[in-house]
């Protein structure tokens, strides 16, 4: 929640810092107070103040940007609250490691906590003025790289390379069943039902072209780890096409969910990870090439799997 404070006079010169007025305005302990104003959490007309001390004038209002803490943290169910990494920020774009769990951007129900708006919250105290507007998206239980602009003009020029099939997109699926070819293309059109699932067909009136090429990486016991390569990028576009060929992605609620059950991925989450990503950059024109390393997950499970015989 966003607290406003109006420096008072009663506030004696002294404690009139940042940290005196954060502290009196929130009514916490000094630690705690610091702690907020460390991680951006306040600002002054528009210009965040990270310095504890420095003095402040009556009259000056403060937006201070505070979430208490619960005395008693409820169990975390999944990897939803886990915050964004930056992997990639300067004046045009910023680049992210999306975690599962969490929305790209809200569905029509309004969600309040997306990638998007925490996305947003941070510019809004580290660089205020800039956008965050989403160029593509993942689905809310896949992890990995996501690149939004900073403005509508950068987002339209990165736009343009998606729909031109420039970026190179590199995923890690961990999928039921070893495909018999250890490497293949799925080419279909895609549709979308009443209910949002969508459908494959090889009518090209019946939905938008998908390609997806993928290759065997690592072959486990009934599991195997594939190397994905999207040419386009439609909705739910790998876990349509794995589950059309009898290999649906592990964890997966919707495409096969039964044959997307394994006793080792007890995860509510997919086993799908936008790994690599390779853009031009709209501005400079600098050739971008990012790597997101696996999440926890799939080191644990391949940990636990016997590299099968070949």
């Amino acid at each position: 929640m966003i607290v406003r404070f109006k420096v008072p006079e009663n506030l004696p010169f002294p404690a009139r810092t940042v940290l005196g007025a954060v502290q009196m305005a929130l009514k916490i302990k000094r630690r705690a107070a610091e702690v907020v104003i460390h991680e951006g959490g306040v600002t002054c007309r528009g210009k965040p103040l990270i310095q504890t001390h420095l003095r402040l004038e009556v009259g000056d209002t403060l937006d201070i940007d505070y979430a208490p803490q619960p005395v008693r943290q409820p169990k975390s169910r999944g990897s939803s609250q886990d915050r964004f990494e930056i992997v990639f920020d300067d004046d045009t774009l910023i680049v992210v490691n999306k975690p599962a769990g969490l929305l790209t951007v809200p569905t029509p129900k309004r969600e309040p906590n997306t990638l998007q708006s925490q996305i947003r919250k941070w510019l809004e105290r580290q660089q205020p003025g800039a956008q965050a507007v989403c160029v593509h998206r993942l689905d809310k239980l896949v992890s990995g790289l996501l690149v939004f602009a900073k403005s509508f003009e950068a987002a339209d020029l990165i736009r343009s390379q998606f729909e031109a099939r420039k970026p190179q997109r590199l995923y890690s699926a961990i999928v039921a069943g070893v495909p018999k070819e250890s490497k293949g293309t799925i080419r279909s059109y895609l549709s979308t039902d009443k209910d949002l699932t969508r459908r494959s067909s090889d009518d090209p009136s019946q939905g938008e072209l998908a390609i997806t090429h993928y290759r065997v990486k690592e072959a486990w016991d009934g599991v195997a780890l594939l190397e994905i390569k999207l040419e386009t990028g439609r909705r739910n576009q790998i876990r349509v096409h794995m589950a059309e060929i009898g290999h649906p992605v592990l964890g997966d609620p919707r495409y096969h969910r039964l044959s997307a059950e394994h006793p080792l991925w007890p995860y509510e989450r997919i086993a799908l990870h936008a790994e690599t990503l390779a853009i031009i950059h709209p501005i400079t024109q600098d050739d971008l090439r990012f790597i997101a390393p696996w999440p926890q997950e799939f080191r644990d499970l391949r940990k636990r799997l016997r590299p099968r015989d070949n």
